[in-house]
């Protein structure tokens, strides 16, 4: 038996029903709106918002509506000010209203439905926070979600409504967990036609790597791997060094067999030599991913106060929101900056802010800026006492070795830098990486590493990277090169299309607001084996609408501009295909009508 309810993002073609079914239910049954001779419940601010609609079979059966934060404002704003309800102006604020359902079918599991649609729509655009009103009789039934009441009521027409709000993050625990029996089973019964899976990753954090699985996580056939474009992960388009190569190939048998270094003392003395620091000012792990889990499983609390820019690598959010619980804030940066960070306002914000810890990505990923040492030397001499700084220096390498922080790091407290091998040196697949602490927060760090933590090929591999500073040097300059190049050809497919280069390996394209969003032109180039990472996941800034494209050898590069080509005249609206929006200020919100 297949899927007997569908669920999408309404079209143009839905709109004259749900403006009908709102007139029945709003204006007919609860009383909100004084019924109107047309039969249908509109406003003049349709428009910015997104509908998604639930059908069984043919038979539309009800809808819910979501208000991004890019709209500029807010349905609740008709009965609240922002200093009334200061949820409103949080960073990632999303609205859910007007959940509706046809009286015949709210038994049906179609209210459930949609409520799980727009958590997943949201939490796909980088939303952080849900606001909505709900009706005060069904308000048990909002509280079971994981919805709070925000200490506000309203009152729009004959009922009345409780102010609710819920992190993303904690409403899909709720699905994944309290109720994820009753969502396998809609997931059975769903034809799922949002440009987001279904269900959120395990762990909630969007790692990237999706290209993985086109090849295949059981390894039964790597030969996989020459079909396909793997541009949505930031790996280096170039092997590692020549003596990366002979170390790894010389005895490959012994690698694989042999215990390493317990701890990692070769590694710790190559990048002492590397980048002239003491030995004592660093510790190593497995891939950064592996430092920041257990630094900041040590140093961090759920009283722990966190600030991150915004966009920011998503690990950050993951381990200090979701696994620890920090109380996080978002440090801004904005598009008409070019994403820049300003010292100044950064300054001002770490200042009032009492924050344990500060997350600078430098250069950034995803914005790709750079921020000059210069700088941010100023500003951490600046910066309170009791605030560390992560500095994570992932992509130093294209910004200059000269701009790295990591000799402040080993002797300021304050100060910590990160470094993976990965992404610089070729190495993703064997997981290097290092920090620079002063020497005692390094010792602590040491203390808390395993024996062993990094393999034997692993260590093999960093040790002989580190010994070729020219190899890497001439490919870190072939990829600006291959960036610029890969920059213009895609700037060319469409003017209305803005490609945003980095000082790292990568870019960013943005699409217009009029053109489906980021998920579908990701789609459509997967269709063609070439991956891009979908950005939105990672900050309600990027609107739904920025992919993120890793630089690869000319060949790869030529396969991303036909495949981004091909998907921008595939994903080329006509006037039936079009999503309905609505910016609608009429009252309502989340209530699927008396029944629920």
């Amino acid at each position: 038996m297949g899927p007997d309810l569908q669920v999408r993002v309404a079209t143009t073609e839905d709109l004259p029903w749900i403006h009908e079914l709102r007139h029945r239910v709003y204006a007919q049954e609860l009383g909100q709106h004084p019924p109107d001779p047309s039969g249908r419940l509109s406003d003049g601010l349709d428009g910015d918002n997104v509908y998604l609609v639930v059908a069984h079979g043919p038979a539309r059966t009800g809808f819910v509506s979501v208000t991004p934060p890019w709209a500029g404002r807010y349905a609740l704003e008709k009965y609240l000010t922002r200093e009334e309800l200061p949820v409103l102006s949080e960073d990632g604020v999303f609205e859910v209203r007007l959940l509706t359902v046809e009286p015949e079918r709210r038994s049906t599991g179609a209210a459930t439905l949609l409520m799980y649609a727009a958590l997943r729509w949201i939490a796909a655009r980088g939303g952080r926070r849900v606001v909505a009103m709900g009706r005060t009789e069904l308000l048990t039934m909002y509280l079971a979600t994981g919805l709070r009441p925000a200490g506000r009521t309203v009152r729009s027409g004959a009922p009345s409504f409780e102010v609710l709000t819920g992190s993303v993050s904690g409403l899909t625990r709720a699905a994944t967990g309290r109720y994820r029996a009753a969502i396998a089973r809609l997931r059975d019964r769903t034809d799922w036609r949002l440009d987001t899976p279904f269900a959120s990753p395990p762990d909630g954090c969007e790692h990237g790597g999706a290209s993985f699985t086109a090849i295949g996580t059981d390894f039964a056939d790597l030969d996989r791997r020459h079909r396909i474009v793997a541009a949505d992960v930031l790996d280096a388009w170039f092997p590692p060094a020549p003596g990366v190569r002979a170390a790894l190939a010389e005895d490959p048998a012994w690698a694989a067999r042999t215990s390493p270094p317990a701890g990692a003392e070769g590694l710790l003395a190559a990048v002492s030599a590397a980048r002239a620091l003491p030995v004592d000012a660093l510790a190593v792990g497995a891939g950064s991913s592996d430092l920041i889990f257990r630094a900041f499983g040590r140093w961090l609390t759920p009283t722990s106060r966190v600030l991150l820019t915004d966009p920011c690598y998503g690990e950050y959010a993951h381990v200090t929101e979701r696994v620890i619980g920090c109380r996080v804030d978002r440090f801004p940066l904005r598009r008409a900056d070019g994403w820049r960070i300003d010292p100044d306002r950064l300054a001002s914000a770490v200042a009032s802010g009492g924050y344990d810890l500060v997350v600078l990505v430098n250069p950034n990923n995803p914005t790709g800026r750079h921020a000059p040492a210069a700088g941010l030397r100023s500003l951490l001499a600046a910066a309170p006492p009791r605030t560390r700084w992560w500095i994570d220096e992932a992509y130093i390498g294209y910004a200059g070795l000269t701009e790295s922080l990591a000799p402040l790091a080993a002797t300021d407290p304050r100060v910590v830098v990160c470094t993976s091998l990965s992404k610089m040196y070729a190495l993703s697949g064997v997981r290097a990486a290092y920090l620079v602490a002063e020497p005692a927060t390094a010792a602590r760090l040491r203390d808390w590493t395993p024996p062993w933590q990094v393999g034997l090929p692993a260590q093999l591999a960093a040790v002989a990277a580190l010994r070729d500073p020219a190899y890497y040097s001439g490919r870190w300059l072939r990829t600006h090169a291959l960036r610029r190049t890969l920059a213009t050809d895609l700037a060319a497919l469409d003017e209305r299309v803005e490609v945003e280069e980095s000082v790292a390996n990568f870019l960013t394209l943005t699409l217009p607001s009029e053109r489906p969003g980021a998920a579908r032109l990701v789609a459509q180039c997967r269709r063609q084996g070439v991956y891009l990472r979908d950005l939105s996941p990672l900050s309600p800034r990027y609107e739904g609408r920025a992919v993120r494209v890793a630089v690869r050898d000319t060949a790869e590069n030529a396969r991303v501009v036909a495949a981004c080509r091909a998907a921008l005249e595939t994903l080329r609206p006509g006037p039936a295909s079009r999503t309905a929006t609505s910016r609608a200020v009429t009252a309502g919100a989340l209530a699927a009508g008396p029944a629920g």
